[in-house]
């Protein structure tokens, strides 16, 4: 048996070109999903298709999908600390004005000494 047969037959090795190309075409529908100018189809396309390819990369050039089933779950304990944190922060950091908000005045930088 050759090296190319043994390759072909050996079971659960994913095929990366492939899933290059339905990476391919998921963007492709990411990209043409806001010229439909619908609000909805443009949230799923943006955010919907986003999770399935980070997915679809975490599990396949990351091989997530041969570890065991608790490094999933690390991951996914590790995305909620980030909601957690995002939810805790950006309230403060997104409002233009704040209780606590110092408005400085910038100036503008002094034109250059000329010699």
């Amino acid at each position: 048996m050759s090296s190319h047969d043994h390759a072909a037959t050996t079971p659960g090795h994913p095929s990366y070109v492939r899933i290059y190309l339905v990476l391919l075409a998921l963007l492709g529908v990411s990209l043409l999903g806001p010229t439909l100018e619908i609000p909805l189809v443009t949230l799923i396309t943006a955010f919907g298709i986003a999770v399935v390819k980070a997915t679809m990369v975490a599990a396949y050039f990351m091989h997530l999908n041969i570890e065991e089933r608790y490094v999933w779950y690390i991951l996914l304990l590790m995305l909620g600390f980030m909601l957690v944190m995002f939810a805790g922060i950006a309230p403060d950091v997104m409002l233009p004005a704040g209780q606590n908000w110092l408005h400085l005045p910038i100036e503008p930088p002094a034109p250059p000494a000329h010699p």
